[in-house]
């Protein structure tokens, strides 16, 4: 592995490739610092870490993870690029609903095209929304405990506005941008890379946060004993493993191809595989899943308060106290959403009648199956089996997070969270992709790979 490290820097492309994609993250790190115009960047600060304390996690709070801070900070990266995953996920979606989409994503590279600017479109439709929402937001004095919190100037009037909705849409138009540059000249998926790079720059303060915790100078403050550190650090590397072996984890489903003979030649007759991933959706699911689960607790935040509050107050007030404590209940509901959302992307992007419908047109076939409806039916019951085993795997590193918060005794889930949830799936994910791509490039070139004797996978 250390020998395939320093061929990378041999090869000339390569070595201009990851510099290209470092110098790019580089600008992208940058501007998550540059301040919008007219915010309170210290009131905003201080705020966040108060809703923190007393509302618990919420979708802020995902989306200031993946924005690498900017969110906390509101800078002109504020927005991330979350409006952008959000688009692609809508479109992959409707892309399985509406034929006129569904025609384009058979047309090949023209029709990936045309999807893709539908993306950006949309893309920038939400960017707006969200901007202006943002900004509405901002412009309303926050409630912190018995103070009043001011965010921007108290005369902050339209011009505040506009400025505000087109400072943060074209900073998302140009994170994607350079998203496509470090795709077309760089390493790795760029949208992809941003967010890991987003989370990674999260990893220092959570690091500094548990060294508080364990506290080795001043053993009167210490909330973390020595055999508590030492079964996380092993936890951290088992949930690695596990996420590395279960992100490559497939079911192979054996296909024949039968032969042709057309004038002297002999065409097909080999034999091959049909992969169905375990993990199908990657983070899908559980974005979706947060996305509902933490919605009362941020629309709560964001409804006005009084001294009489009305039935939407307390009915989210209701539901943010119950998702709020983390229980049983919680993680249940938590559960059953990935599931719900595992199978229904599952049936989104995977198809055994079209699947079985391209076997039979090329004259491949499943051993023992009969082509057709019974080739359908069986990949719908190996599709529907692999998927539950799949979803099983997603929720207990969902949920993960969680449990070491309480079996732990750690107060902060901006630690817990590199246990486990999201950011591992994505870092893990992101990581083998790109080792993936390199590891390709040094083989063509007659280098050995990262892996001795073996060639490296990744996720797709």
């Amino acid at each position: 592995m250390f020998k395939a490290l320093g061929n990378i820097f041999r090869v000339e492309e390569l070595r201009k490739k990851i510099f290209i994609t470092l110098a790019l993250l580089i600008v992208y790190r940058i501007g998550c610092f540059i301040p919008t115009p007219g915010i309170n960047t210290v009131a905003l600060s201080r705020f966040f870490e108060e809703m923190a304390k007393t509302q618990g996690e919420t979708i802020l709070g995902i989306i200031n993870l993946f924005t690498g801070g900017a969110l906390k900070r509101l800078s002109i990266f504020a927005l991330g690029i979350m409006p952008y995953i959000s688009a692609s996920i809508i479109m992959q979606l409707l892309t399985g609903v509406i034929p006129a989409l569904e025609n384009l994503a058979h047309e090949g590279k023209a029709g990936y095209e045309k999807i893709n600017q539908y993306t950006r479109y949309l893309t920038l439709a939400i960017c707006l929304v969200q901007g202006t929402m943002l900004a509405l937001w901002l412009k309303q004095p926050q409630q912190i405990g018995n103070m009043e919190l001011y965010l921007v100037p108290a005369n902050a009037g339209m011009l505040f506005i506009i400025v505000t909705v087109l400072t943060l849409t074209c900073g998302t138009v140009f994170i994607m941008w350079l998203g496509e540059q470090i795709q077309e000249r760089g390493i790795a998926n760029g949208i992809s890379l941003i967010i890991t790079v987003s989370i990674i720059s999260r990893l220092p303060n959570s690091l500094y946060q548990l060294w508080i915790l364990y506290s080795p100078f001043d053993p009167a403050k210490r909330q973390l004993s020595t055999v508590t550190l030492i079964s996380l650090l092993i936890l951290g590397l088992f949930v690695i493993l596990a996420v590395v072996l279960f992100t490559q984890a497939q079911r192979r489903i054996p296909v024949q191809y039968g032969k042709r003979i057309i004038g002297r030649k002999v065409y097909g007759g080999q034999s091959t595989y049909l992969p169905i991933r375990i993990d199908m959706s990657g983070v899908i699911a559980i974005i979706f899943a947060q996305a509902i689960i933490l919605f009362p607790a941020t629309l709560a935040q964001f409804l006005p308060k009084g001294d009489n509050p009305g039935l939407w107050q307390n009915i989210l007030g209701g539901l943010q106290n119950i998702l709020k404590s983390q229980g049983l209940g919680y993680n249940l509901f938590y559960v059953g959403l990935i599931f719900f959302f595992m199978y229904f992307h599952t049936a989104i992007v995977f198809n055994p009648v079209e699947i079985s419908n391209n076997l039979k047109k090329y004259g491949g076939f499943i051993p023992g199956i009969r082509p057709g409806r019974q080739t359908t039916e069986y990949l719908d019951f190996v599709a529907t089996r692999v998927v539950f085993v799949g979803a099983l795997y997603i929720s207990l590193i969902a949920i993960l997070p969680n449990i070491i918060m309480q079996l732990f005794r750690i107060p902060s889930y901006a630690i817990a969270s590199f246990f486990g949830g999201t950011t591992v799936l994505i870092m893990v994910g992101v990581i083998l992709d790109m080792m993936r791509q390199i590891e390709g490039q040094l083989l063509i070139r007659h280098y050995e790979g990262f892996i001795k004797g073996k060639e490296m996978k990744g996720r797709r």
